[in-house]
């Protein structure tokens, strides 16, 4: 099957849609960006070959009469199995490098001990981690450094005053360790996975009435269908980075923009505040670019931005917007400029001003400055769609909404589940393109 892939790089997350050549989009994937990119992108196009093979899976598992109105619990059963064992894979890769960091001059006299505490701290690790995957289980994260952060630091805190140890000295080990880790991709073993994934599931689910011979045989299928990396195209914060050719690169304005048409055809108006900037585009019909402007070189109202306020306020950045949302009034913010952010936060904060109703003000004033930029592109036509991570942040939403209706009147305002991926699925399109455009060169010559 032929596969054509878009990566976008951007500054706190990397993004990767896979589409078949009717652009249909069979995959996607996301992790953190990292000052390697290139081991972000090969991460991001991992995980949506992984979707792609859950989107095969199903396609497959609805012909099986048992399975009938259980397809999407099966289906998550199975995913949660093979992320598991990914899990696993990248947990015995720390604990081998952790072990491997603390052999030497540093730790004479005391490495047996600290082995012996890294021994305790992962089989601990190892215990938990089913349930962490269990269906139902709740993470605040599905990013590997997330999740083996938090419980490292926990486990390994309570273990080494059991064990009468300096904290410090595992703290240490494990900072030096995760970034090797995390710079190494888990491996491409995805069959290996899913059957073993499998396995577990039919012997520990009850509840599907289905026979393991008739089930393996469909997922089998799906799991050997060979998806040819046909053409790729980048683009993002860090596209200049990836070792593509020119021809493969592409802008972050056209992505967004056409993106943003594959989403939704209609739309003229393209807004996205991504993590280290804002654009604001205007497209045609058929979703090129027409016009559009972008925020000045800081990270003003951007993403960054919400994520130092989350730092100073010590609270996820996803806790940021439904925080907002609780606010009694809205506390006039002077700067969106992340180096006077702190000062001001804490002045307010001095003056008794209510967390949420500072937030609320936050949110007001970067929506503000969106609309600035919006204005500068030739302003809002219907429809109008709001793509990237903010996009995904309830009270920029609402913001958002208002000042639309009292500066544009009534406007279609489309907002996807997945417009983080607006960037990557324009790029992909890209690629499907440029092998179309190709082909049709051959064709006529």
């Amino acid at each position: 099957m032929k596969s054509f892939i878009g990566i976008d790089l951007g500054s706190t997350t990397t993004k990767a849609v896979l589409m078949d050549e009717n652009a249909e989009v069979l995959g996607r994937g996301i992790t953190n960006s990292r000052s390697n990119y290139d081991t972000a992108a090969r991460v991001a196009k991992q995980e949506a070959v992984i979707d792609t093979r859950l989107t095969l899976l199903r396609r497959e598992l609805k012909g099986i009469p048992a399975l009938e109105g259980q397809i999407d619990s099966f289906l998550h059963g199975l995913e949660d199995g093979f992320r598991l064992e990914q899990f696993l894979e990248q947990l015995a890769d720390l604990e081998n490098t952790c072990e491997g960091n603390v052999k030497g001059e540093r730790f004479a006299g005391i490495e047996k001990q600290v082995m012996e505490v890294l021994v305790e701290v992962f089989r601990r690790l190892r215990d938990e981690a089913p349930a962490m995957f269990a269906p139902g289980a709740e993470r605040k994260s599905d990013f590997f450094r997330d999740i083996a952060g938090s419980r490292y630091l926990t486990t390994a805190e309570a273990v080494a005053k059991e064990a009468d140890l300096d904290y410090d000295m595992l703290l240490n080990v494990y900072d030096k360790s995760i970034i090797e880790v995390e710079n190494r991709p888990p491996s491409e073993d995805m069959s290996g996975k899913f059957l073993r994934s499998l396995d577990r599931l039919l012997a520990g689910a009850p509840e599907f009435k289905v026979d393991a011979a008739e089930v393996k045989a469909p997922v089998e299928q799906a799991l050997g269908v060979e998806l040819d990396e046909t053409y790729v195209v980048g683009t993002g914060y860090g596209r200049v980075t990836l070792p593509f050719s020119k021809e493969h690169i592409r802008s972050e304005i056209l992505c967004h923009g056409l993106g943003a048409h594959l989403m939704y055809p209609d739309t003229r108006t393209v807004l996205d505040i991504g993590g280290q900037d804002t654009k604001a585009i205007q497209v045609d019909p058929a979703g090129i670019v027409e016009n559009f402007q972008m925020n000045d070189r800081c990270a003003a109202g951007c993403g960054r931005y919400l994520g130092y306020i989350a730092d100073e306020m010590k609270l996820g950045l996803h806790e940021l917007g439904p925080m907002a949302m609780k606010a009694t009034r809205t506390v006039r913010i002077n700067s969106t400029c992340t180096v006077f952010a702190g000062a001001e936060l804490r002045d307010r904060l001095s003056l008794g001003e209510k967390r949420e109703d500072i937030l609320a003000g936050l949110h007001r004033a970067i929506i503000l400055r969106a609309m600035s930029i919006i204005s500068r592109s030739g302003g809002i036509s219907d429809q109008f769609t709001f793509t990237g991570g903010v996009a995904k942040n309830e009270a920029a939403v609402r913001e958002l909404k208002k000042l639309i209706a009292e500066n544009y009147g009534e406007v279609t305002i489309n907002i996807n589940p997945d417009s983080i991926y607006t960037g990557a699925l324009g790029a992909a399109e890209f690629a499907r393109r440029a092998v179309a455009e190709g082909a049709r060169m051959e064709g006529t010559a």
